[in-house]
């Protein structure tokens, strides 16, 4: 991913943007130094970027050389164990989420990103941004590369109108009816996820808070064996037969897909849908919108999934002082905005001086679809995962470890796909997490 690039006026764009903070230091190492950059994230634009940003990177310093690494959503957790384990390291690893980067923290395996903040410039960050990372007083695990609002529903106006919905579901029950209505003719109603996987798990969530309960009380008590659980789980029961059969191993990829390609009236999912309508079913383009996930009634507040896609660096990590220069200079303008634009509306920026430049802006997906933009952005700014539930939890830096344990998509399938004991599967469950938090 380093050759063939051009030299580019690096300079002269940061400071046009007003990002002194961001100018690196020249790295005083005579030898050739390598730093390793592992992300789950590499569609072929975001590759695209990737490479913008390290040629840039490589031609401030002509003795580092950056290699990408790709890892995946469901199977950094072992990757990055086996690293820790050998002391095999990458030298920074960028969208997983916060909930991760937290465990990997309270393990001790993480470098402090206070200098790398400080060299970004904290004013430049929205408000609150950054406070999932401070896990203890003073110091951050890492920081967002971007926000996101992973659980928005999608829809087809023009399906919507010929089922004659006059307007957006906003409760469970006005969801079952829509999709119900608007299913038919090879299309199926929803793409809901109920393989045992980390989407399941983390879609599940979101519904839990949607029926007005919480898998942890503020305070982590385990909370899971609810009376809102059990609503949660009968919604998403009867949710199963206006999703594909293929729903029962559906994970990120499938569901998307599963929206895209026109195969479902109604999705869940980023603003990445927006860029994937556009290269593989323009036809739909014009009829695509997005919402709030519907809650069980209309006194739940919404809950928007963000999983704060982060930057950390390992503490193990070689060469510490140019991987924090390179951890800061993911945020020069021209690299980062082209990394925002490889799928625009999926990964949202953090930075504010990057939401107001004119050249984030002069994009013909967020000029389209600006009120989706927009509303994402509002429900990513106020959003939460199981690292931080609410604004009265203490942040859960088992979050990860209760995430990749399977245990919340297993709950599901026992009960949605086997028919088990609800209250028999609860009880179960709530023991498990229990016994992980203990652990």
């Amino acid at each position: 991913m380093n050759a063939g690039l051009p030299r580019r006026s690096v300079l002269t764009g940061m400071a046009a943007a007003g990002a002194a903070a961001l100018m690196p230091r020249r790295i005083q190492a005579q030898e050739q130094i390598t730093l390793r950059w592992w992300s789950p994230q590499s569609s072929p634009e975001q590759l695209a970027a990737y490479r913008t940003q390290i040629a840039n990177f490589e031609a401030l310093h002509e003795n580092v050389k950056v290699v990408f690494e790709r890892t995946s959503d469901e199977g950094y957790a072992p990757q990055l164990a086996a690293a820790f384990a050998s002391g095999d390291v990458p030298n920074i690893v960028t969208h997983l989420p916060s909930f991760a980067v937290s465990n990997y923290w309270r393990n001790g395996l993480l470098e402090p990103f206070n200098d790398v903040i400080e060299m970004i410039g904290p004013e430049k960050f929205y408000d609150g941004v950054n406070r999932i990372y401070e896990i203890d007083q003073g110091q951050y695990a890492g920081t967002s590369i971007g926000n996101s609002a992973a659980n928005m529903i999608w829809l087809r106006r023009d399906l919507m109108e010929k089922a004659g919905i006059d307007k957006n579901p906003r409760t469970w029950d006005e969801l079952l009816s829509a999709c119900e209505a608007m299913q038919g003719g090879g299309i199926y109603g929803a793409p809901l996820p109920y393989g045992r996987n980390s989407m399941t798990t983390l879609i599940f969530i979101g519904v839990i808070h949607q029926a007005g309960g919480m898998v942890f009380s503020p305070d982590l008590d385990v909370a899971i064996d609810s009376p809102e659980t059990r609503d949660a789980l009968e919604f998403y029961k009867a949710m199963r037969q206006y999703c594909p059969p293929g729903a029962t191993n559906y994970s990120w990829g499938d569901s998307l897909t599963a929206f895209v390609s026109g195969a479902c009236a109604t999705g869940i999912y980023t603003g990445r849908v927006l860029i994937n309508v556009a290269n593989q079913n323009p036809g739909i383009a014009e009829h695509v919108t997005c919402d709030l996930y519907p809650t069980k009634s209309a006194d739940i507040a919404p809950w928007t999934f963000n999983d704060f896609p982060s930057v950390f660096i390992p503490k193990q990590a070689g060469n510490m002082e140019a991987t924090k220069q390179f951890a800061a200079f993911l945020y020069d303008p021209e690299g980062y905005i082209q990394q925002l634009h490889a799928a625009p509306g999926h990964v949202l920026p953090v930075l504010k001086t990057i939401s107001n430049d004119p050249a984030y802006q002069d994009n013909e997906i967020i000029e389209t679809y600006s009120e989706e933009v927009e509303l994402m952005s509002s429900a990513a700014a106020n959003g939460f995962n199981l690292g931080w539930e609410s604004t009265e939890h203490q942040p859960n830096t088992k979050a990860g470890e209760v995430v990749n344990s399977g245990v919340i998509a297993e709950m599901v399938q026992r009960v949605v796909l086997n028919d088990e004991n609800v209250d028999a599967v609860l009880g179960e469950t709530a023991t498990r997490i229990e016994e992980i938090m203990a652990g």
